[in-house]
């Protein structure tokens, strides 16, 4: 297992994996609920996961061509620019006037 995360794992194989993992159990206990909202909620959650999916696809086809070294180079790039962004946006909600 550590063999496999140090040479195939990546950003986003990672973060999809637990993203996907928290939002089935989200969704099997919201559509165990007895409302129809919750249901409603299992169901967006459900959708909400197709992309995150593609993204891990995409991701590991880009491991098998480029390595994975590679792969997360771009991803940290990737991740920081998001960061960075936010940052921003909450530098500038908190600073409007």
């Amino acid at each position: 297992m550590m063999k496999f995360l140090k040479k195939k794992a990546t950003i986003f194989l990672i973060l999809g994996i637990l993203s996907m993992l928290a939002g089935v159990v989200w969704a099997i206990v919201l559509a165990s609920g007895a409302s129809a909202p919750d249901k409603l909620a299992a169901v967006y959650i459900g959708f909400a996961l197709v992309p995150v999916l593609l993204v891990i696809i995409v991701d590991r086809i880009c491991v098998w061509k480029f390595g994975s070294t590679k792969v997360n180079k771009v991803q940290l790039y990737l991740v920081g620019i998001f960061m960075a962004l936010f940052i921003i946006k909450l530098l500038a909600i908190t600073f409007t006037i």
